[in-house]
């Protein structure tokens, strides 16, 4: 688990950058799934998508108008590839997901 990816965008650039993953399997609601899957191909990660969903969000209608906006931050940020807000030293995927998380454990 990244502790340190505020968007999709950045999770997945810090997927590529930081965890120097090559592949991924994105496990996220169908609203959600082509932008995180276009990022991805965008950032040259190989992913694959899975649906994660088995009811109906109360929040859905919200959701549907973020995505719109959603889409075209991302669209922008996948012509010009700013760094994410936090970045560092690679980290093993290897290791407890916890190493990324500031709070205390």
């Amino acid at each position: 688990m990244d502790h340190a990816g505020f968007s999709t965008y950045e999770s997945l650039y810090r997927l590529k950058e930081i965890f120097l993953a090559e592949r991924a399997i994105l496990v996220t609601q169908t609203y959600h799934l082509h932008r995180a899957l276009y990022v991805a191909s965008r950032l040259g990660l190989h992913a694959m998508g899975a649906l994660a969903e088995r009811q109906a969000y109360a929040g859905q209608p919200y959701y549907n108008q973020r995505e719109y906006v959603a889409r075209l931050k991302d669209f922008a940020y996948t012509l010009f590839f700013p760094k994410p807000t936090y970045l560092g030293e690679t980290i093993s995927l290897k290791q407890s997901g916890n190493i990324t998380n500031d709070k205390p454990r």
